[in-house]
């Protein structure tokens, strides 16, 4: 068990969400340490500057603390379903940044002092283009989930729940189906695995269960 990398993760944080998705389909075995936000351990401030989740912590003291450098890494081990062949870097880089900055700011108002009418607006124009690219296809880059349908999933499932009635009545038929397919996948039920906050000496939990490698299609 001491040979398994660490990862610090929050089972709600949609980037910590798709470094466990890609954890799982690689099947690669992690001891993990859920983390509450508002009262992070010493030991992940000690691991990463950031101080925020996720973060892993390689046997050999290695730590990678972006999460689109988990899923890669992860990926590179084992990619059983070719996820890396199915990556957009352009569209992921839409997601975490555009994408992102207007989500925060329609989900958190008071904290960014937003006009949450405007950045949902603008989020909008971005979800359109994912709709027309689902349209084209079953998944964002082919016929299969991949790596860009994974690192983005988890912030558009995000941002329907902000006001669900509100994105139900978008005309947005295929980015629906595509994330309704997704939320309902064993693969995301197996992420979205509950764990008590870790605390120092606590036994090691280990990512993802037996059981869970199972049924992840």
């Amino acid at each position: 068990m001491s040979s398994l990398p660490i990862l610090y993760s929050f089972r709600r944080c949609p980037y910590a969400m798709r470094a466990r998705l890609a954890l799982l389909v690689s099947g690669q075995g992690v001891a993990l340490r859920e983390v509450v936000l508002r009262d992070k351990p010493d030991a992940l401030r000690q691991a990463s500057a950031k101080a925020t989740v996720p973060v892993l912590v390689l046997p050999d003291g290695q730590v990678i603390d972006q999460s689109i450098d988990i899923m890669r890494w992860a990926l590179g081990r084992a990619d059983p379903e070719g996820w890396l062949m199915r990556d957009d870097a352009g569209l992921i880089a839409a997601n975490d940044g555009p994408f992102k900055m207007h989500l925060d700011r329609t989900k958190y108002p008071d904290r960014h002092g937003s006009d949450p009418v405007v950045h949902r607006g603008a989020a909008l124009d971005w979800l359109h283009v994912l709709d027309r690219r689902l349209h084209m296809s079953a998944q964002l880059c082919g016929a299969a989930r991949g790596l860009a349908d994974m690192a983005i999933f988890p912030f558009i499932r995000q941002f329907a729940a902000i006001d669900p009635a509100w994105f139900e009545a978008q005309p947005l038929p295929h980015l629906r189906r595509w994330l309704d397919i997704h939320l309902h996948s064993p693969l995301f039920a197996a992420a979205m695995l509950r764990v008590p906050p870790w605390r120092e000496g606590d036994a090691p939990v280990i990512f993802p269960p037996a059981a869970a490698k199972e049924n992840i299609a």
